[in-house]
């Protein structure tokens, strides 16, 4: 092979890598994709751009981290401010009023710009988490019908579990379903044992779950341009709003790498860099989109293309 053969092949190596590099927010919808799915993507997409597109590669690391939830920064529209911008999720999905009793959400109501209201807002975005009254603002903005808004992930999926025929989403197995863009990927938190699909389905038909603490993020996109990789996107990780890539087999299902019983957080250390992965959790529930009118793209309606909604 001569030198300008090897620098031919080269060069396009290297345009195909930057072709394979394109955001799947800025790909158009997939045929076949229905209007509501597309309408969570490009919702859930232009909130992304937001906070200036932070995400965890395959390996389950943290790649990227821009502004987080209670800076006084401005986010990449150069109008809102980070921490204004959480309060928002709270305040617009319409679960604030169920963490009324608590010390600062009163306050989140408030205009910004009095500084004791502002320092108490603040405050409790840092001390609740946002990731579900993020998850059920992007469903109120998509305009999901009869979506269960709520401060807690587990209320949506009990919801999709007991009103799966009848509701926007169905609970499935991710070990056994297909992901696809709008559908959603929750996982347990905090709980001493691994419990997967079966151990949830089995705690949701006693009626065991109550306060359960999870944690859902939504789908983008499902092996877009044959990658084998999913994209989510969820508020409230690593206190910003990040897209999370994780594997899928050949078949379009999950490569689910769950944690160890014994294993931790605690246990992610310097000397211990294989237990840092934040993709190894205990992926217990796919919610399914409900079937939806199918929505006909057009080269001008890209998912995910567009400003940032306020």
């Amino acid at each position: 092979m001569t030198y300008r053969h090897l620098a031919c092949g080269l060069a396009l190596a290297l345009c195909s890598t930057r072709a394979i590099a394109i955001e799947v927010c800025d790909i158009p919808p997939r045929y076949g994709l229905s209007a509501t799915a597309q309408a969570i993507v490009r919702t859930t997409c232009n909130e992304h751009r937001l906070w200036y597109r932070p995400f965890i590669d395959r390996d389950g690391r943290i790649a990227s981290l821009g502004v987080t939830e209670a800076e006084n920064q401005s986010l990449a529209d150069e109008g809102v401010i980070a921490w204004q911008r959480v309060a928002g999720y709270w305040r617009d999905s319409g679960t604030l009023g169920a963490m009324a009793t608590l010390a600062g959400a009163q306050s989140c109501l408030a205009t910004p710009g009095n500084r004791y209201t502002d320092s108490d807002c603040r405050a409790f975005l840092i001390d609740n988490p946002w990731s579900a009254a993020f998850i059920s603002w992007v469903m109120t903005r998509a305009g999901v019908p009869g979506f269960k808004r709520s401060p807690r992930h587990i209320d949506y999926i009990r919801a999709a579990y007991l009103d799966g025929a009848n509701g926007p989403y169905r609970l499935t197995d991710p070990a056994t379903g297909k992901p696809a863009p709008g559908d959603m990927l929750c996982f347990l938190r905090n709980r001493s044992s691994t419990l997967s699909y079966r151990g949830l389905i089995d705690a949701l038909g006693n009626d065991r779950t109550g306060n359960w603490q999870s944690h859902c993020e939504i789908v983008v996109a499902a092996n877009a341009g044959g990658d084998r990789t999913l994209h989510l996107i969820g508020g409230n990780v690593a206190n910003t709003v990040l897209m999370r890539r994780l594997p899928l087999d050949r078949t379009g299902v999950m490569e689910l790498h769950l944690p160890d019983a014994a294993s931790g957080p605690q246990d992610c250390l310097p000397g211990r860099e294989e237990e840092c992965n934040f993709n190894r959790q205990d992926w217990a529930a796919l919610l399914k989109l409900t079937p939806q009118p199918v929505s006909t793209p057009t080269p001008q309606a890209a998912v995910g293309n567009g400003e940032a909604t306020h």
